[in-house]
């Protein structure tokens, strides 16, 4: 990440990466395809986190609050990785190659809600869309939390932007 930030994205190669790391360039690529794969590690492991969160919740709660549980959930493991957060998030959107990966996070964290709300007997459209909504809502969120003051939670970031989100909805 050092890297990355002191160098930009472009400018920073994989044998960098290995050196820094301690690692050859071939133990690098045992454990990553490029060096994309460095910085959305994480992204493999957060849908499923969320989905574990989403089945920990009563089978009985509908699948809205199902959802806003399994994500406020989600947001105090991240609370404390804000400055690491914020910081791959700069280096992601100053780099446009990056954009497209991103958004595959998003995809993939909408299938992992849609499947754990199905899982639930939710009916398919009503899971696909409120999937949809709960991956615009917490992308939302984690933007007013990185730009919002640094007493600002992710948990109430969500829940603001899923406030405002019902408001306009019902406006």
């Amino acid at each position: 990440m050092n890297l990355f930030t002191d160098q930009g994205y472009s400018g920073t190669t994989v044998p960098q990466i290995a050196e820094a790391a301690g690692l050859t360039t071939r133990t690098f690529f045992r454990h990553f395809s490029d060096k994309r794969d460095v910085l959305f590690l994480r992204d493999r492991e957060f849908p499923q986190a969320v989905s574990d969160f989403m089945e920990s919740i009563p089978q009985e709660r509908g699948g809205t609050a199902t959802v806003r549980a399994g994500l406020a959930a989600a947001c105090r493991g991240l609370q404390e990785w804000r400055e690491q957060i914020a910081r791959r998030r700069s280096i992601i959107r100053s780099e446009p190659a990056l954009h497209e990966r991103d958004l595959l996070r998003s995809h993939y964290l909408a299938r992992a809600i849609e499947r754990s709300l199905n899982q639930r007997d939710i009916a398919p459209e009503h899971a696909h869309t409120l999937a949809a909504l709960a991956v615009t809502c917490f992308d939302l969120a984690m933007d007013r939390w990185l730009e919002g003051p640094s007493d600002l939670s992710l948990e109430d970031a969500l829940t603001a932007v899923w406030t405002d989100m019902q408001g306009w909805i019902n406006g």
